[in-house]
């Protein structure tokens, strides 16, 4: 409809530059919008109030111009000037209940534009340290970086979606001295366990499977343990494989796979790192100070140098980081996407910085990131802060535990990711019109009961036979739902240009309303014929918005409920 509306336009300020009307200027595009108040029309525009100067009359009777130009359609029924010089538009029935021949038509492919060839992106998102279970932190990150991935491949991107394991540094060197305390019998209580160490049951668990012996696959290696509470650098691999393996587990049951598991100790192996170093140096980007070695990134926009190789040894933990995206840049990834926590925020600087200290054509600005902020888990009215088998948070399995897949998936990603989130358990697990998830998934299964009634009255009824008869629907309930399914293709569009699923569930929030109030005001099955079949094509073309949506988002479309 915009496009539509935008054509229609541009034609109508073709004509009035041929008439002399509006002098030849530069090419403005028309801004078009849905108003908030719908009494006030489908769609406005302000072009008016931009071009009122340059046509050198005021901006109202410039918009009557405008109108007086349009060229011939059957699109526009009706408009209005309002306030300052807005133009409003009214669409015609016929083209506003256009497009659930157009859903129907198109099916599960409505709304994406998978033949549009973008080029290549990588997402990485998750990358947890493999020190234990995924937090609901991890889960946010795994719901919103799905679902960017999902919308990006339907907007015609060549996805790669990457995991980055942190399997090197102190944290790891903690855990492997956690599972070799509890091997050794020792428990968190005690005063010899170590300061950093982890105290959850998991770390009992990794013991005990140390000590029996076990052999671990995870994805690209399988380790044995060999029992001994001595070998701690046995202990180390075993520990990090076990985790991996745990950590797949919860993906997996997340809905949530990767195309790659990218190592940061193969940076170390590989000797990446030390030559990210060492360019940075060639090319006068660091010097030693206080017996470190600093990174000039002021000259990148940094508010001060950043120490790479502390005093006592050991590289900061940005180092491996550019390293990691330096060699993300010579796998031909143009565009790089990472979603993270927004504790990760003070590290953007400075990779970026080194990255561009580098020298290696690399654009200022890449990578992406989509920061996330905190998840504040409730129950009965209280805050939730602690698991049995975490310790000290609550796991992403905890959550898929008590409300199940989808609704974890939804609440994840159902707020900007620039927003705290609170996740209401109980709001989670019910079943009423407050719980969003629940809201929407049973308009589709309501189209769905009415759809099983309409073939048990004719076996050969299909939702396409309403569409010679359109022209009957003339409610306003109707109309409004039919235009909300109009903006799907846009809604998809612009929430993967903005890289904000959440649009995509606000969206379906909206759909789901309006067919509920369309249902409620109107009987599908025992209208007069044409208007009955009308209406269930319309029902339909809202299930399948509904199903193409929640897609995105990674949730199922139940048929029943």
């Amino acid at each position: 409809m915009k496009e539509a509306l935008t054509s229609l336009l541009e034609q109508a300020l073709q004509s009035l530059v041929a008439a002399g009307t509006l002098s030849d200027g530069e090419v403005v595009s028309p801004k078009i919008e849905h108003p908030k108040d719908p009494s006030h029309g489908d769609f406005a525009t302000n072009l008016a109030m931009v071009l009122a100067k340059r046509a050198g009359m005021p901006p109202r009777e410039f918009a009557q111009r405008l109108i007086d130009a349009l060229p011939d359609n059957s699109l526009i029924e009706g408009t209005e000037i309002a306030g300052p010089g807005f133009i409003n538009f009214r669409l015609s029935q016929a083209s506003n209940t256009g497009v659930i021949r157009e859903i129907l038509t198109q099916g599960a492919e409505y709304g994406y534009q998978r033949h549009t060839r973008r080029g290549k992106v990588q997402v990485e998102f998750v990358s947890a340290n493999p020190t234990g279970p995924l937090h609901v932190g991890h889960g946010r990150g795994a719901a919103i970086g799905d679902s960017l991935s999902r919308l990006l491949t339907a907007t015609g991107w060549d996805v790669h979606r990457e995991f980055y394991y942190n399997d090197a540094g102190q944290q790891i060197s903690n855990l492997a001295l956690s599972v070799q305390a509890r091997a050794k019998g020792l428990t968190p209580e005690n005063a010899n366990w170590p300061d950093d160490g982890y105290r959850g049951e998991y770390i009992a668990d990794l013991a005990d499977a140390f000590l029996k012996k076990e052999a671990v696959a995870a994805a690209d290696r399988e380790v044995a343990a060999n029992g001994d509470s001595d070998d701690l650098d046995n202990i180390r691999a075993f520990a990090v494989a076990w985790l991996r393996r745990e950590q797949d587990a919860d993906l997996k049951a997340f809905g949530v796979q990767f195309d790659e598991y990218f190592l940061e100790s193969s940076l170390y192996d590989g000797g990446e790192v030390d030559r990210v170093v060492e360019e940075l140096t060639i090319n006068g980007h660091t010097y030693e100070q206080d017996g470190a070695l600093w990174l000039r990134s002021t000259e990148f926009g940094d508010d001060k140098d950043r120490v790479m190789r502390k005093r006592e040894g050991g590289y900061t933990y940005f180092v491996p980081d550019v390293a990691y995206h330096r060699n993300k840049w010579r796998r031909g990834y143009q565009r790089v996407i990472n979603e993270q926590g927004a504790d990760h925020h003070s590290t953007i600087t400075r990779v970026r910085a080194g990255l561009q200290g580098l020298d290696a054509g690399i654009p200022d600005g890449w990578p992406e990131y989509v920061l996330h902020q905190m998840v504040t888990v409730m129950r009965d009215g209280a805050e939730v802060k602690l698991s049995k088998r975490a310790g000290s948070y609550v796991t992403l399995s905890d959550l898929i535990d008590w409300v199940g897949r989808d609704a974890t998936r939804f609440f994840l990603t159902a707020r900007a990711a620039t927003s705290q989130l609170t996740f209401d358990i109980d709001l989670a697990r019910s079943q009423s019109n407050e719980n969003p998830v629940y809201y929407i998934q049973y308009a589709h299964a309501r189209v769905c009961s009415v759809e099983r009634k309409a073939r048990q009255q004719d076996p050969d009824w299909t939702p396409t036979d309403g569409l010679e008869s359109l022209d009957t629907l003339i409610e306003p309930e109707a109309l409004a739902l039919a235009l909300t399914l109009s903006r799907f293709p846009e809604v998809v569009s612009t929430a993967a240009e903005r890289l904000e699923p959440h649009d995509i569930a606000n969206y379906l929030r909206g759909v789901a309303g309006e067919f509920h109030s369309f249902y409620n005001a109107h009987k599908m099955l025992d209208a007069e014929p044409p208007v009955a079949r009308a209406r269930l094509a319309l029902a339909d073309a809202t299930r399948q918005v509904i199903a193409n949506g929640l897609a995105l988002l990674g949730v199922s479309a139940p048929e029943s409920m």
